[in-house]
Formats: C-alpha cells, sequence, structure tokens
C-alpha cells in the first residue's frame, strides 16, 4: 500500500464498538472484495471491502474476518483467515499478509490460513445461535454482481440453515458514519493531497488545454503523494459539460471566457475527500459569472452553519432550497410568480439547482449513516450547491469536506483550499 500504516487502535476500537450492538451468543463475518476480471489474464485494481477494512484494517483480497465475543473459547472471539503466502506468490506478486503481520495490521492475534476456515467455521457455529451477514443496503446501492459476500452469504446459510440470520449492516451504518480522531486526520490527509492537486492545476489551465490534461495534473500530483487514485471517477466540465452532473468524458478543449467545473478528490488509505471548484479558464471571471459563483459561495457558507449536533438532514435540504431560491430570484434566474407556484414536490429551485446539498463521507465517497438520524459530533458531510444555466453556457458547483463539531460551527477540512473569487484570479494571474 502507498499509505503509512494505520494505528491498529483504530481498528481494536471498531471492532469493540460493533461487537457491543451484537446480539448474544452470536457471530459476525466479513468478507474482503473479488479482484474482478477484464477479460483475458487481466484484473481491475483491488479495492477492499470497506466493512472489513473499517474492522479489521486488513487491505488484501480472499480474507474473511470472524467476531464471535461469547466464544466459550477466547481465541476465537476474534479469528482473521488470511491467503498463505508461498515462494511463486511473494516472486510474482509480492509477499502477503503474514500472521505476525496481520496482527500488527489489526490487533487480531488469532490469524489461521485460508484453508482451515471450514474447520474451524464447523467448530464455532456450533457454539453460537445467531450469523450476523453483511449486505450491502446503502441507499444509493445499485449492485448488479455477485459479490464474494453474497457468495460466502449462500455458502454459511445453506451448510447451517437453522441458525437465526442478523443483518450488520444497520450497526455499521451507525458506527461508520462517526468518525474516530484518527479517520478524520486520513480524510484531512486526503483533502490536504486534493489542495496540492488543486493549487497545481490553477497554474496550469490556460485556454486551449484539453479536460483530460487536467486530469492528468491531478493524478500526478495525486500519485506522488501517497494517494493511489481519485476517490471517484473525476468530473472535468469545461464551458456547457458542465451542466450534466456526471460528465466523466474529459476530453473537451478549454475555450477563452468558460468556466471549467471540477469535481475532484483525492482518497488516501481508503478514505475519500470530495471537492468541487469552478474556475475561469482565462484567469478572470466576467461579471455574470461572478455573481452566480458568489450566489453559490453565499448558500454554500449559510449552509455549512445548520451543520449542527441534531440538525435532520431532510430539513436541512429543505432549508438550503429557501436560502437558493433567494438567491435566484436575485439573479434574475427566478421571479416571484415562479416561486408562488411552484409544485411543492419540485420546488422552482430545482430547474437550477436539482441534486442535494450534502452527503456523509469517508471510506465511501458515499458514505455510510442512517439519513433519518440527527446529525451527531464527529459525522463528516459534504456541502455542495450549485447554479447549472445551460441557457448561458456554464454551471458552478462549490464543495467542501466538513466536521460537525459538539457545540458551534463545524470544521473545514478544506479550509485551505482557495475558494473566494479574488483568490483564484490572483493565484491564475500569478
Amino acid at each position: 500500500m502507498k499509505y503509512t500504516p494505520i494505528n491498529s487502535k483504530l481498528f481494536v476500537k471498531n471492532r469493540e464498538n460493533f461487537k457491543a450492538k451484537m446480539l448474544p451468543n452470536s457471530l459476525a463475518v466479513f468478507n474482503s472484495n473479488d479482484i474482478y476480471p477484464v477479460s483475458a489474464d487481466s484484473t481491475l485494481p483491488f479495492e477492499q471491502h470497506r466493512d472489513i477494512f473499517f474492522l479489521s484494517g486488513v487491505d488484501q483480497e480472499e480474507s474473511i474476518l470472524v467476531l464471535f465475543p461469547d466464544c466459550p473459547k477466547e481465541k476465537h472471539r476474534e479469528i482473521l483467515f488470511l491467503k498463505e503466502t508461498n515462494e511463486h506468490i511473494a516472486i510474482w506478486e509480492g509477499e502477503k499478509l503474514t500472521k505476525e503481520k496481520a496482527f500488527e495490521t489489526s490487533g487480531i492475534k488469532t490469524v489461521y490460513w485460508l484453508q482451515d476456515m471450514e474447520k474451524i467455521m464447523f467448530e464455532i457455529m456450533t457454539q453460537c445461535d445467531t450469523v450476523y451477514i453483511n449486505t450491502n443496503e446503502h441507499y444509493r446501492a445499485n449492485v448488479d454482481v455477485e459479490t464474494r459476500e453474497d457468495r460466502y452469504t449462500k455458502w454459511l446459510k445453506d451448510k447451517y440453515p437453522a441458525h437465526r440470520v442478523a443483518k450488520s449492516n444497520p450497526i455499521l451504518q451507525r458506527l461508520r458514519s462517526v468518525k474516530d480522531p484518527i479517520e478524520i486526520d486520513l480524510i484531512q490527509q486526503a483533502c490536504n493531497i486534493t489542495e496540492k492537486g488543486f493549487r497545481r492545476i490553477l497554474n496550469f489551465v490556460k485556454p486551449g488545454v484539453w479536460e483530460h490534461e487536467i486530469e492528468a495534473e491531478f493524478m500526478h500530483e495525486f500519485l506522488r503523494n501517497r494517494s493511489k487514485k481519485f476517490a471517484y471517477t473525476p468530473i472535468i466540465a469545461s464551458g456547457n459539460n458542465a451542466n450534466v452532473l456526471h460528465y466523466v468524458e474529459n476530453n473537451q478543449q478549454c475555450k477563452a471566457g468558460e468556466l471549467i467545473l471540477m469535481d475532484v478528490g483525492a482518497e488516501y488509505a481508503n478514505y475519500s475527500s470530495d471537492m468541487t471548484r469552478s474556475v475561469p479558464v482565462s484567469g478572470k471571471f466576467t461579471s455574470r459569472q461572478k455573481d452566480v459563483y458568489n450566489a453559490v459561495l453565499n448558500v454554500k457558507k449559510q449552509a455549512e452553519s445548520m451543520l449542527i449536533p441534531g440538525t435532520d438532514w431532510a430539513q436541512y435540504h429543505v432549508e438550503v432550497g429557501k436560502l437558493m431560491t433567494s438567491e435566484l430570484l436575485g439573479l434574475g434566474l427566478l421571479d416571484k410568480a415562479d416561486v408562488q407556484n411552484e409544485n411543492p414536490e419540485w420546488p422552482a429551485y430545482k430547474k437550477y439547482f436539482m441534486h442535494g446539498t450534502s452527503h456523509h463521507i469517508g471510506l465511501d465517497t458515499h458514505d455510510y449513516g442512517i439519513l433519518t438520524d440527527p446529525m451527531e459530533p464527529n459525522m463528516v458531510f459534504t456541502v455542495e450547491p450549485g447554479i447549472y444555466i445551460p441557457n448561458e453556457g456554464f454551471g458552478i458547483r462549490l464543495e467542501d469536506d466538513l466536521v460537525i463539531q459538539e457545540t458551534g460551527a463545524p470544521v473545514n477540512l478544506m479550509k485551505n483550499i482557495p475558494i473566494e473569487v479574488e483568490e483564484i484570479e490572483d493565484i491564475m494571474n500569478a
């Protein structure tokens, strides 16, 4: 891995928190992701399942974590099953985790090789009443493939049909949504790498550059700072491309007078950052661009102040909609009749700002979090209002990542990334 080692006390604490929510005499199982084939002998880069990483720090394929806090045999209360390394693997792929290294990474003392899994599982399944399976119940999940976790769950339920089944996901949704200080530091590192990338491109952008060249500049800076990749598919959208919310082609030339909307973020140690900035190709905003930009920035600043403990996520978005409506009236994009006659299910402001303002961020860019629960300290949210005007040839979105505090304003993990009009213009014209 490119990232520096993470203190294992994070994973020890995460497991203790999870086990405290388990039913008596129950067992929970978590699997690594598959390595997915492309065709022939090629594969996609491995991405660890975030749940087993959250609970163990193990960042390796073919790994299984078992938690059984009430197990009669103390050494089986936490178990890791790992792929055993050998000379061939060491030569061709690099050595996998040893048992000693796995303990150092996770804090788990009992480590078996994967070939012993069925034998050990038979022993401990005869000692428990309930088994927790790990299903993907994220509100944005849309999964067509059968995952390694799915296959394991089928095997487990088929082999042990008399056991009660419970779900890990509701526990994880709540645990993962509230970040440990170590996690916040890792997200901060991802944000700092993103800042370096953004400052790099401010000195690179000029009329005639291509969107994919800007993407390459970001990637260069990310890699050289121990990030393995973008946290999500980057959006580098010049001109009217910015009005396509998930524009990812990044294949057009940037022209003088246009704006470029850049929705990019570095990952670090599997933790995501999520930033959006909109900058002028020529280094100066027009008067109209500046007015719209500052309207978006004003909504963003006011929305941030609402990220406090107890805030309801749905009502927060209603209030942000009111702020945006006021700004759109001021810009002449809406008039009073538009607002008076609006459909409550699709308010007038949605014509120019059609997406949500905030989502949880952490190990996933759209991270775990139960949206009907009130906001809590140490939750991390994006704030990303936007105004999109196709008939004027530009769209503007601004986005930072913020940590809710016990009291007072949230902490902006991207506070050092330029966002004010004058700051951006000064850097681009230095």
